[in-house]
């Protein structure tokens, strides 16, 4: 959406330096002008690097809706670098029902953070379609549909795990805290000595 208004602001930069008297050639088949043929380059080109590219990066504080419904905010932007899909990934998250705050699990408490291949399905739908668009120190609190979470069926109850309601939306903190693999290793940052 900002790639798109970004470009569109551009098609009105472009037409302030079109002449002011429209300078067309016809033929039997097709008549456009200049400025016709640049709105619609500009338009169209926004319209290429939206679908390509989905959008500019988001920032803290930015509340973000996908296209499959999953809406996430940006609670703090990280630097590092984005995950692949079939890369490990270290998390740490909290995830709770939206209706009633039940909790459902929480990394967050724990010393080890909770490691996952992104795209594996490991995790709920909701959850896996967003962690490729996050980067290494991102935190974002998503908001998952209970289509995209537990789906129909809800969880049964389980030793130590209450039971989830049939499509019930559930809240998901969750920070991207590694990628083993992509990031420096300890021994090259402080040295061999």
């Amino acid at each position: 959406m900002r790639v798109i208004a970004a470009l569109c602001v551009s098609a009105v930069a472009v037409n302030a330096f079109a002449p002011s008297t429209t300078n067309t050639r016809s033929t039997t088949e097709l008549s456009v002008s200049r400025k016709d043929f640049l709105q619609t380059a500009f338009i169209g080109g926004a319209a290429a690097v939206a679908t390509t590219f989905g959008g500019l990066p988001a920032y803290a504080g930015e509340t973000v809706k996908t296209a499959s419904g999953v809406t996430y905010t940006i609670d703090k932007s990280g630097d590092g670098p984005k995950p692949e899909i079939g890369e490990l990934a270290a998390i740490r998250f909290r995830a709770s029902v939206t209706d009633n705050g039940m909790k459902i699990d929480d990394i967050f408490d724990t010393s080890e953070p909770y490691y996952t291949r992104i795209g594996s399905g490991g995790l709920i739908k909701g959850v896996e379609q967003v962690l490729p668009l996050m980067r290494v120190g991102d935190r974002w609190t998503l908001n998952v549909p209970g289509e995209l979470a537990f789906g129909p069926k809800g969880r049964p109850a389980s030793a130590g795990k209450a039971r989830i309601p049939a499509n019930a939306p559930i809240t998901f903190e969750v920070e991207i805290v590694g990628l083993p693999g992509k990031e420096p290793e300890l021994i090259d940052l402080i040295g061999d000595d």
